[in-house]
């Protein structure tokens, strides 16, 4: 199991990062990526405590903790900038908050962070063909998310990636003990996004395979 899109108390998340990595042990989970919002204001505070308990908490929970970060409502003209900084402050895993039905995301926001080459675009909407086929040119994963309203157009998310090359990834974007999912919620979320079995393995090959180059 793998989850690369999570919250804690640094930023909307109700656990501090040692519970929610023990609750995601126990679900079974092998790889997990704290990735709580930032914008200008936060990320040079947010970034580097993750990154600093990262490798101690993975030796001590047998759970491989990757630092990152969710930009999140920020305009989109500073994503190559801030995709730079968080990089610098050691982001493993940099999530786009993307263009969600469910929020007033600033248009323009999906194709600006993809351009910028964040690890994963959270939640992109109606994303168009033509980001998603940039989505599928530089390596960004489109997320099937199983978070209630973002998870709303998944099954638009996963007809244009299958139709455009583009990758899929399952994450939570939990925030709560209730949102935690084990593999068989996850491979439930994406076999409702539509996807076949098939495609549900294929999703968890890429997702162990980039985790894989990440954590060496």
């Amino acid at each position: 199991m793998i989850d690369l899109h999570t919250h804690t108390v640094f930023s909307d998340g109700v656990l501090i990062p040692a519970e929610l990595i023990q609750r995601y042990k126990v679900c079974g989970c092998h790889y997990l990526a704290i990735t709580d919002h930032v914008d200008a204001t936060n990320i040079d505070l947010i970034i580097p405590r993750i990154a600093s308990i990262a490798p101690e908490y993975s030796k001590y929970f047998g759970v491989t903790v990757l630092p990152g970060c969710e930009l999140t409502h920020i305009p989109p003209k500073t994503f190559h900038e801030m995709v730079g900084r968080a990089r610098e402050w050691g982001a493993k895993v940099i999530v786009g908050h993307g263009e969600t039905a469910v929020e007033p995301v600033a248009k323009g926001t999906n194709r600006a962070a993809i351009e910028a080459g964040v690890t994963i675009l959270a939640h992109p909407g109606f994303i168009t063909e033509d980001d998603a086929r940039l989505a599928a040119e530089k390596g960004v994963f489109l997320e099937v998310s199983a978070r209630n309203g973002h998870s709303l157009t998944n099954g638009h998310v996963a007809a244009v990636a299958r139709k455009t090359g583009a990758r899929l990834i399952f994450s939570s974007d939990g925030h709560t003990p209730d949102n935690i999912a084990t593999r068989a919620w996850a491979d439930s979320v994406l076999r409702g996004a539509g996807l076949s079995d098939d495609e549900i393995k294929v999703v968890w090959e890429h997702a162990y395979d980039l985790c894989k180059g990440m954590s060496t």
